[in-house]
């Protein structure tokens, strides 16, 4: 008895479509075979998305400087001198063209805190490439955050979103309590 199954990829628009028999092993190699094709073509792979003190792109070398996940402040609204998001992405020959990355930094409502920042991509692959990585890093000055709670980077391509970096806002605890993470 088969079972009809339908896989997406969302980082592409490639379906799988199969009937599935566990009594036939020559339709699951094939199966098998398929889902690999369409894995070695899968757009854009995320590499690297950090939060992090300071980042720079050197002859497309990623140079990040003190990654973090917490922020403490001793008050709130709290502002937060110097900050940097760094991403390396790689593309493969099907995403070639042109794209829009977003980020959004956004609370825990899923507002805002700041204009988002929108990204204009070109994808060219040298003739004898399958993939190329690109650099991105959006540096922040005096980023405000008005009450402690979770935050997070929102990435999106093409307006698909694609990933989040979590941040967590925290007030400063008392002296003799115990503590990771940065000072505002």
């Amino acid at each position: 008895m088969g079972v009809a199954k339908c896989w997406k990829f969302p980082a592409s628009n490639n379906q799988i479509h199969a009937d599935f028999d566990s009594r036939s092993p020559g339709k699951v190699f094939l199966l098998l075979n398929k889902i690999r094709d369409v894995l070695q073509c899968v757009a854009m792979t995320i590499q690297l998305a950090v939060l992090c003190d300071a980042a720079t792109d050197y002859n497309g070398k990623l140079n990040i400087l003190g990654t973090f996940d917490t922020i403490f402040a001793q008050q709130f609204p709290a502002a937060h001198p110097q900050c940097s998001v760094a991403l390396r992405v790689a593309f493969t020959k099907m995403e070639e063209g042109n794209h829009t990355l977003k980020i959004n930094f956004v609370d825990e409502d899923g507002q805002s805190i700041m204009p988002s920042v929108d990204i204009p991509v070109e994808v060219v692959l040298p003739g004898d490439a399958t993939f190329i990585s690109r650099n991105f890093v959006l540096n922040i000055q005096q980023l405000k955050f008005e009450t402690a709670g979770l935050y997070a980077i929102e990435v999106a391509v093409d307006g698909q979103h694609e990933f989040s970096i979590p941040l967590a806002v925290k007030e400063m605890p008392k002296e003799g309590a115990s503590q990771s993470g940065i000072q505002s």
